[in-house]
């Protein structure tokens, strides 16, 4: 085959540090577009942003040169050091991990429809029961100790 063709999209979940509620709906706005933007900066394609005060989800399209681990060091840091700067939040911050799972491209539709639908979907299932429930799903075997 003479060129290469992907398609790579990622349904990323990451947390404020103890799960603060750092993302009030005062700054939450601002904080997913710059996100977005972020994404964009690094050469990915933010699809949607979107979470409550303790935690982001992001449906993002990424190059073959992206390596993921470096994607969201530059996208967790930059992001802080914004929050940090512009936002005044000088407490903040992004827990250590994250999860990354595939999205295939007949899914798109669906996982951005739930990135949108956060507020609404948390008020009866907290986070910690939605990422384990992603966890399982993906058949990714974990230690409950370092949730």
């Amino acid at each position: 085959m003479p060129s290469t063709h992907l398609s790579l999209h990622y349904h990323l979940v990451f947390g404020t540090k103890d799960r603060h509620p750092f993302l009030t709906e005062e700054v939450r706005n601002r904080i997913h577009a710059y996100l977005g933007g972020t994404v964009r900066g690094l050469g990915g394609v933010a699809i949607s942003v979107g979470g409550t005060a303790d935690h982001v989800h992001l449906l993002v399209g990424l190059k073959a040169t992206h390596r993921l681990s470096d994607f969201m060091r530059e996208l967790k840091h930059e992001s802080s050091q914004w929050i940090h700067e512009e936002l005044g939040l000088s407490k903040f911050a992004w827990q250590e991990g994250y999860g990354a799972f595939s999205v295939s491209r007949s899914d798109i539709d669906r996982v951005t429809q739930y990135i949108q639908n956060q507020e609404e979907h948390h008020r009866t299932r907290s986070f910690q029961e939605e990422y384990l429930e992603f966890l399982r799903e993906a058949g990714i075997d974990f230690d409950p100790k370092y949730l």
